[in-house]
């Protein structure tokens, strides 16, 4: 077909019987044709009876088909033609009403408002007001998930959904446009006496009036006072099932009988994008309730997709042409000028949902309504879920639950110190960030990923460790079964797909799950970890001229415990190059400098800090289980690599990055970019590097990288632009954005970390109050500038002008994790070993104290800190329940204990 490859199916509908003269005509015009050649081949002529094809099979097939004919439809020319239109709806008749009503807007106060928001009284809530079209610089969003299901909505609506999986398996449309930041979803309000049409969302419909936007921890909210109504919209994620809730309330303040219509309507997409999926999704109406399939979605073929309300609905539509009107948008569907959806459902349709629901308010009545989005795994579920949750009562305490278990989980340790914008991070945001969206979402507005990565949800499990132990064991176990045979581990891979991954030579991944364990076990003293047994991966190594390879490796029938798991990882982590430093693969922590040693000569300094660092933490596990010789041998091979360090790492005031194929040495003094790199020198005092040195190095990280005019903390300097360095495709990042010479935040904090260990309280603190988001968004000045949101934690922030200062990527970095875990163990000095608590707080010179509030196996600790001799460092006398202790014994159901610290000189 003039180049065009496609396949041909003929689908014979004559009766079976023995003899099958149509059957046997067509096979003998494809033989007339010479075409026998192409018969059941891809891009060929398949001949089918319609009575030995299963229906669905035939629906799928007419869902999938770009061209449809039919043997009774007329000629060939008749067919092609654009079809008439169905008869849909006919226009309503609306009338205006000679009456307008004014808005109303209730103030509260606000923590570090800044013309934009600010936090509620008690830090739970960001609340946004937008007035008269003033909207935030970016998309302030709120992710909202449970481990199997979510949803991502901004300040202006309602986002999208995914089930299973945020990137493989969407429900609704991701868009990725800051700018304009259109919904994949959206609820609509019709006056049925007037015709108006808004949303009680900014968008797609915009109003003059004020808008409040509440972002809480499992839920967010819009509210408005227009039309005469007051409404409320509240979308949440149920905590332990696969659907979300929308809650909307109205009042009537108008004084007059009110007739309304509330249309939900999404795009459903059913996989990756709605750009593939749509031809595939078939929908389909039943009770009340509107199903989709996608039997082309490979990884999650029998999903049921479905919307519902908790009132019977009026009408409703699977045809997205028919809402939204040919070349019509969402701001002004046309579905919603006709007096009711046309109930059209099917294959072969421009997909979309619309559930339409009337809605009668006397003067002074208020009601709600509710809508449900979820996913089954088939329909006598999906019936099952909407008729027991999608009611009123149902979804009260849908969100109740939701709301109380982010309570309780925040609740586990509270913190009241000196600095507001701190306590608000520790006590909810930095948690809420890091299992919502990091570990269970895996998606935020600027990247939905899906996959779990090795080295990143084992660093937020491990920073979680004290409020959620038992996340992080699971999720180590987790991670070791993504191991291969060899030792080296898949970099990502998705869930519910088989293990489909990436095999990779980065040299640091798997060395993640060796230090996860050592942390486990220091934080909860549960060796019983080491003996879990865990399966491997199998598939062939890659080969010589191969950095990476995505695929579905097999499970292997090889199962080892644990122990031996983090035995493999280190064994072939063990592999030095002609400086003694680890052989740096094609990437170490940086994924961007993918070619400083890809061909298998180049070497990291920072990993072998790293190195050190867990050889070190792992050699007591071994003596722990009588491996003596093991535990010398590690240790010998740790006294070795800091030797090398020591020899060929140092630059003269401070460490070198790494060493290139070649020999080049990298963040040198003698390269003309990236100079310094933070990395190495953070962990030179992590990792217990020469004191002296150490202190050089940080020293020369405060001069070349903390930009305190820009409240930025950069990774290296200068960034890679023109220089002969080909360091990878970090270099295609432009200079000063990302990882290529920004702040990339992760690292900052651990630059902060290794000030807290260095004793360094004022300096400590300073940089972590620099690089909070709290106080990067005080002003709607500074907010023109950071743009992205107050209340999480940016992956990135710039260092180019014009945007020195500007936030990247929000909401799914891994610095959210480690900023909770140094802020709480390094500055405010609360670490927990096994059944001990120790205290040691590396605190600013002029904080007089803070408090703190643990709740420990039904024991509660509350601990007072006083520094009165006004010093950054030293516990002077603990006192728990008024008698002296070197630490604070935990015991379970041991009512409320009371701890002093003084801090000072003995």
């Amino acid at each position: 077909m003039k180049g065009f490859i496609a396949d041909l199916v003929v689908l014979n509908a004559e009766v079976s019987s023995y003899l099958q003269p149509l059957h046997e005509l067509i096979r003998e015009t494809v033989q007339t044709h010479q075409l026998n050649d192409v018969l059941d081949s891809p891009g060929g002529i398949f001949l089918r009876s319609i009575n030995q094809v299963a229906p669905e099979d035939v629906q799928l097939l007419q869902a999938v088909a770009r061209v449809t004919l039919r043997g009774d439809g007329g000629p060939l020319a008749t067919q092609i033609k654009y079809p008439a239109p169905e008869s849909l709806p006919e226009a309503k008749q609306f009338r205006e009403r000679n009456q307008s009503f004014l808005s109303r807007e209730t103030p509260e106060k606000l923590q570090f408002a800044n013309g934009y928001g600010g936090f509620s009284a008690d830090g739970s809530e960001y609340i946004i007001r937008l007035r008269s079209y003033n909207n935030t610089p970016a998309p302030w969003v709120n992710v909202l998930a449970n481990p199997e299901f979510g949803t991502v909505v901004s300040e202006t609506g309602l986002g999208y959904t995914w089930a299973g999986n945020s990137r493989e398996n969407k429900l609704t449309p991701w868009s990725n446009d800051p700018v304009s930041d259109p919904p994949g979803e959206v609820l609509y309000i019709r006056d049925e006496e007037t015709g108006v049409v808004w949303t009680p969302t900014p968008l797609p419909v915009r109003n003059k009036h004020t808008y409040t936007i509440r972002h809480g921890a499992g839920y967010t909210s819009w509210e408005q006072h227009s039309q005469g109504l007051g409404q409320e919209l509240t979308c949440f994620v149920a905590k332990d099932a696969p659907y979300k809730l929308l809650t909307l309330k109205i009042s009537n303040t108008s004084g007059l009988q009110r007739q309304l219509s509330c249309t939900y309507y999404l795009r459903p997409v059913l996989g990756v994008s709605d750009e593939i999926t749509h031809p595939h999704v078939v929908s389909e109406y039943e009770d009340g309730v509107l199903y989709f399939r996608n039997p082309y979605n490979g990884d999650f073929p029998d999903q049921v997709g479905f919307v519902g309300a908790s009132t019977s609905p009026m009408s409703y539509t699977g045809d997205r042409e028919e809402f939204i009107g040919h070349g019509g948008n969402l701001a002004r569907p046309l579905g919603l000028t006709r007096d009711r959806l046309s109930g059209s459902t099917g294959a072969a349709l421009d997909p979309c949902g619309a559930l339409q629901v009337g809605l009668k308010l006397a003067p002074g009545e208020e009601k709600a309504l509710v809508f449900m989005l979820g996913k089954a795994k088939d329909k006598a579920e999906a019936r099952t879920l909407h008729r027991d949750y999608c009611t009123v009562e149902a979804a009260q305490e849908a969100l109740e639950a939701q709301k109380q278990f982010w309570r309780q989980l925040t609740a586990t340790l509270q913190v009241q110190t000196p600095d507001q914008s701190l306590n608000l991070m520790l006590n909810q945001w930095l948690l809420y960030q890091t299992l919502c969206c990091r570990i269970w979402a895996r998606s935020g507005f600027y990247q939905c990923g899906g996959a779990f990565g090795f080295r990143d949800q084992l660093q937020d499990t491990m920073n979680l460790a004290l409020i959620k132990p038992e996340l992080t064991r699971g999720q180590i176990l987790l991670h070791a079964a993504q191991q291969f045979e060899e030792g080296d581990v898949q970099h990502w891979w998705h869930p519910n797909t088989g293990n489909r991954g990436v095999r990779t030579r980065f040299s640091d991944d798997r060395l993640w799950l060796v230090l996860a364990a050592i942390e486990y076990i220091q934080r909860t003293g549960d060796y019983s970890l080491l003996e879990e047994e865990v399966p491997y991966l199998t598939a062939p190594p890659l080969s010589g001229d191969e950095d990476e390879r995505y695929g579905v490796p097999e499970v292997s029938g090889k199962t080892e415990s644990l122990y031996q798991h983090c035995l493999r990882a280190l064994e072939i982590s063990l592999q030095f190059g002609e400086h003694g430093l680890p052989l740096m693969g094609s990437g170490d922590w940086n994924d961007g400098m993918s070619t400083v040693g890809n061909k298998g000569q180049g070497e990291s300094v920072w990993l072998g800090w790293f190195l050190i660092h867990i050889l070190r933490g792992f050699a007591p596990i071994c003596q722990k289980r009588q491996d003596e010789k093991l535990a010398e041998t590690f240790l010998a091979h740790a006294d070795k690599l800091l030797a090398a360090i020591e020899e060929n790492g140092w630059d003269g005031q401070w460490y070198r990055r790494a060493y290139f194929d070649d020999g080049t040495p990298l963040g040198s003094a003698e390269n003309q970019e990236c100079t310094i790199d933070s990395l190495a020198q953070s962990w030179a005092v992590l990792a217990g590097g020469d004191e002296e040195r150490a202190r050089l190095a940080m020293s020369a990280v405060e001069d070349y990288l903390v930009r305190r005019d820009a409240g930025l903390v950069l990774l290296f300097t200068p960034a890679f632009d023109t220089s002969n360095l080909e360091p990878g495709y970090i270099k295609g990042y432009l200079p000063g954005v990302r990882e290529n010479g920004g702040q990339y935040t992760h690292a900052a904090v651990w630059v902060i970390n290794a000030i807290a260990r260095m004793g360094k309280g004022n300096m400590a603190w300073e940089l972590f109050h620099m690089i909070n988001p709290v106080n990067h968004t005080r002003t709607k000045i500074e907010c023109a500038t950071y743009k992205v949101e107050p209340y999480v934690v940016a992956a990135d922030v710039y260092n180019v002008q014009p945007h020195v200062g500007r936030g990247g990527w929000t909401w799914y970095t891994g610095a959210a994790g480690w900023l909770y875990r140094v802020g709480v163990e390094e500055i405010l000095g609360f670490k927990k070993r096994g059944e001990r608590l120790y205290l040691n707080p590396c605190i600013p010179r002029d904080w007089s104290g803070f408090e703190l509030e643990y709740r420990y196996e039904n024991s509660i600790y509350k601990i007072e800190v006083q520094n009165i001799g006004r010093v950054k460092q030293g516990v002077k006398e603990i006192l728990v329940n008024g008698k002296p202790s070197e630490y604070v014994p935990l015991q379970a159901n041991a009512g409320e204990n009371t701890v002093l610290v003084r801090l000072g000189t003995n």
